[in-house]
C-alpha cells in the first residue's frame, strides 16, 4: 500500500508499505540520509532564518513556527561538508530531538528530500572500521537497498549534550520548547 505525501516543492513522495522501519529519506550533496519518521513533525520550504550570535557555524539561526521560536541547523556544516546555493528543492524538515531532560523541535536544512520508505531491520548494517578517533554516534547505520547505500541518521545523537547546553545558555526558552 502506498500512501503519497506533499512535500513544500509539491513533488509527491511515496510512503511504501512493508516490514520495516519506516524513514524519511534526504539528499545531502550526492549522499542520500534517512530520519526515523517518528522524529520527523513536517517538512516547510526555506524561509528567512534569523542568525543567533555566539552559536557553532553550523546553528543557522532561529525560525518562528505556529509562534515558536526553533534553531534551524546546517547539516552542510554540522557534517563538514561544503556550502551549497539554495534551491527550489532546499527544504527544513522539522524533527524532534530528544536531550537529556526536554525535546526540541529543530529544523534540519536539507538539499531536497526523496521520499518516505520502509527498511527491514536486515538491511541495515552497523557502522565499522571508520577508526576510533571519529564520533559516529549519530549514525544509526548504512541501509544498502535497491541498489543504493543510505546513511541512516540517529537524529537525537546530532547535538551533543555541550551543544544542546550552549543552545540552551544563548536561546529563549521558548526556541528550547519549555514554554
Amino acid at each position: 500500500m502506498t500512501q503519497p505525501i506533499k512535500s513544500m516543492s509539491q513533488a509527491p513522495l511515496t510512503v511504501t508499505s512493508n516490514d520495516g522501519n519506516r524513514y524519511l529519506t534526504f539528499a545531502l550533496g550526492s549522499e542520500e540520509y534517512g530520519v526515523s519518521i517518528l522524529k520527523v513533525k513536517e517538512i516547510i520550504g526555506m524561509v528567512p532564518i534569523t542568525a543567533m550570535p555566539h552559536t557553532p557555524d553550523f546553528v543557522k539561526g532561529v525560525i518562528r513556527l505556529r509562534g515558536k521560536s526553533c534553531p534551524i541547523l546546517d547539516l552542510r556544516k554540522k557534517f563538514g561538508m561544503a556550502d551549497a546555493a539554495y534551491t527550489d528543492l532546499t527544504c527544513i524538515v522539522m524533527v524532534e530531538i530528544a536531550g537529556r531532560h526536554q525535546t526540541l523541535l529543530t529544523g534540519i536544512i536539507v538539499d531536497s528530500v526523496s521520499e518516505v520508505i520502509n527498511i527491514k531491520n536486515e538491511n541495515i548494517e552497523a557502522i565499522q572500521g571508520f577508526g576510533a578517533d571519529l564520533n559516529m554516534e549519530f549514525i544509526l547505520g548504512i541501509a544498502k537497498m535497491e541498489g543504493m547505500v543510505r546513511i541512516l541518521l540517529n537524529i537525537d545523537r546530532t547535538l551533543n549534550a555541550t551543544e544542546i547546553a550552549m543552545l540552551n545558555r544563548h536561546t529563549p526558552y521558548d526556541i528550547m520548547g519549555l514554554n
